[in-house]
């Protein structure tokens, strides 16, 4: 490409494109000026396929700028629409991976024995913050979640994360406010176990029912390297793929 990157492609048809995003990049373009992933995903398609002008390029849904992971695209205004209907019905399974540190008081949240935990909360937005709130208030949302532990040693476990809403910093906001805050990510209060390195946070795994073809199609991203130096994450792909076909029928 002339200008940009190439960005990692999962899958790619007429009507939409997935994505991996790497950490500190945005999703989508803000103030700050930055190249954000949208930037880079339009470039790709305007030089990919010798597109004229504007290159159409619907965001359903985000993730956080220190978050790395799989992310979805639509390439056409039908499939935006209905995938951002699929998406407000809560019937996208979006799944995350937390890496949190194990201490004396989180011990008990972390073995859970294999069960879903389930987290529901009101986030209210103040500065660049989530705060928690048990009640709802002005200018407050819902903020729902469930996490189960995949993996722990002594010092880390791995949280499964299956999102049931998507707000601004939900996941971060909510593990830290239950005493799981996420590694690395000290706007939530957790120490810093390398400043250089990302929070904690992956997107690992996405299942839809595609836009028009009507068939779920499902997408898996493995986390990096900075997760597998603390915790091991071989063979995860079997058992978040597991995980998920036990929600489809919750």
């Amino acid at each position: 490409m002339s200008s940009l990157s190439e960005p990692v492609i999962h899958y790619e048809d007429n009507h939409l494109i997935v994505v991996e995003k790497p950490a500190g990049m945005l999703t989508q373009a803000d103030a700050s000026g930055d190249i954000s992933l949208m930037d880079i995903v339009k470039e790709y398609i305007k030089e990919q396929y010798n597109k004229p002008g504007k290159v159409f390029l619907g965001m359903v849904h985000r993730l956080d700028k220190p978050v790395s992971g799989i992310i979805m695209f639509a390439k056409t205004s039908k499939a935006a629409s209905r995938l951002s209907k699929s998406i407000s019905s809560r019937e996208v399974i979006k799944l995350y991976l937390a890496l949190v540190k194990i201490s004396t008081t989180n011990d008990q949240s972390i073995h859970n024995n294999g069960r879903w935990t389930s987290l529901h909360h009101y986030l209210l937005r103040k500065g660049d913050m989530s705060l928690i709130l048990d009640r709802p208030g002005n200018s407050t949302r819902e903020a729902s979640l469930s996490f189960k532990t995949l993996k722990c040693n002594s010092d880390y476990a791995l949280l499964l994360v299956n999102l049931h809403t998507g707000r601004k910093h939900q996941i971060r906001a909510q593990l830290a406010h239950a005493g799981l805050p996420i590694v690395n990510d000290t706007k939530y209060g957790a120490l810093s176990d390398d400043p250089s390195i990302q929070i904690g946070l992956h997107a690992c795994f996405l299942s839809i029912n595609h836009p028009t073809l009507k068939v779920p199609v499902d997408f898996f991203s493995s986390p990096p390297d900075f997760f597998t130096k603390r915790i091991g994450t071989r063979s995860l792909y079997k058992l978040i793929n597991d995980n998920a076909d036990e929600l489809r029928y919750i």
